[in-house]
């Protein structure tokens, strides 16, 4: 995110160090006698297509923390998404739509403008977070003694997805290159909104250009 745009003091800025994992792991459950394919079946039932969700966010990079608020309208289905965020004393900093593989920037205060594509960083740790959850057919699957891991590979390039905990839902998403994981998003605390599970905490890692964004949900609207 850092090589598409600089980040001022627009926000409330605080020079304490990066934070460790402020949300619960998932509990470690034996996945001896667990079928893989009724993970994934039991997981798609329940994570919603289309929602609207407001968290708060957290960025962290090099002993910088950042924070701000995230209204977000995503459609996983269709793949696309409306986010804006405002700082803490409510001013608007962007507004942001993603169309498929598009972004669209409709409103950035200058400081977001000045270097690189603003809107690609945004719109690319977005599709990390809430897109392609879910596995895709053929996968290979390797059980450990507390997770379930499904790979994705690609040549050089590999995708994991981990499920664990007491509902062996999605508890880690993440990107390899050979063997260095570029980046990772961990997922925790799910919680049940109308029917649904959204994960009461979010973190992505970016290992290639060293940050890191925590996301606490705060609010579900159909």
């Amino acid at each position: 995110m850092l090589r598409y745009f600089a980040i001022t003091g627009i926000f409330l800025l605080c020079f304490a160090g990066c934070s460790g994992i402020p949300f619960k792991k998932a509990s470690c459950v034996s996945m001896d006698n667990v079928d893989p394919d009724s993970v994934i079946e039991n997981f798609s039932l329940v994570l919603a297509d289309k929602f609207q969700i407001i968290n708060t966010i957290v960025f962290e990079y090099k002993g910088q923390t950042i924070s701000f608020i995230g209204y977000s309208d995503i459609d996983t289905k269709e793949k696309v998404f409306t986010v804006a965020g405002i700082n803490p004393v409510g001013i608007k900093l962007f507004e942001l739509v993603g169309e498929k593989d598009k972004n669209i920037l409709k409103f950035a205060i200058e400081e977001f403008t000045k270097k690189g594509n603003f809107a690609e960083a945004v719109g690319d740790d977005i599709r990390k977070i809430f897109f392609d959850r879910l596995p895709e057919n053929g996968s290979k699957v390797h059980k450990n003694e507390c997770e379930i891991i499904f790979s994705q590979k690609d040549a050089d390039l590999t995708t994991e997805y981990v499920f664990a905990g007491q509902n062996n839902f999605l508890v880690k998403k993440r990107y390899l290159v050979k063997d260095d994981v570029i980046w990772c998003v961990n997922y925790y605390e799910y919680k049940n909104k109308f029917g649904k599970v959204h994960p009461s905490g979010i973190i992505l890692n970016n290992y290639k250009y060293d940050y890191r964004l925590i996301l606490r949900l705060k609010e579900v609207r159909q």
